[in-house]
């Protein structure tokens, strides 16, 4: 039932994570002076990464608590280039002014997107295959605020 929907994000995190990178690229010399900016990139990539490594796991036939092992590892793994990018941003409020509430803001979503990812990944080590569906609402989550992440990193820089 979900195998198709774990092809599909496969190939749709692989494409915006490569579209991550070349924004990244064009624009590094810009992204380089703010420093909040390269932690927030990172973070972007490694959600979208999230997403590649567990579609790609989850096409693997395996028990449900194998696949949520497997994905609580690749959550824990993004959630430290989160705090570590969270962290970049509120040390950013006080070197450049930046103001706090965007700080928080941005922490707030970047939470909130792993957070399914680590819920839907319990449920399934518990052998409960609703876990499919925080998945499928984390991925719907990363796919939109990084689609917003991308923005910033190609248009808003540049302003």
């Amino acid at each position: 039932m979900w195998t198709n929907f774990f092809i599909a994000t496969t190939g749709a995190s692989a494409a915006l994570a490569g579209l991550v990178i070349v924004a990244i690229s064009v624009n590094i010399a810009r992204i380089l002076e703010f420093p909040h900016l390269p932690a927030r990139s990172a973070a972007t990539i490694a959600r979208l990464i999230l997403i590649l490594a567990s579609s790609t796991a989850a096409l693997i036939p395996e028990p449900n608590y194998a696949l949520g092992v497997e994905i609580t590892v690749f959550t824990v793994a993004a959630w430290w280039l989160e705090i570590r990018s969270n962290r970049r941003a509120f040390r950013a409020h006080a070197e450049i002014g930046r103001p706090r509430f965007e700080a928080m803001l941005e922490a707030l979503l970047g939470e909130v997107q792993l957070l399914p990812f680590l819920v839907g990944a319990m449920l399934l080590v518990a052998s409960r295959p609703s876990g499919y569906y925080c998945i499928a609402a984390g991925v719907i989550a990363v796919f939109l605020f990084s689609t917003l992440n991308v923005w910033v990193l190609l248009v808003e820089i540049l302003r």
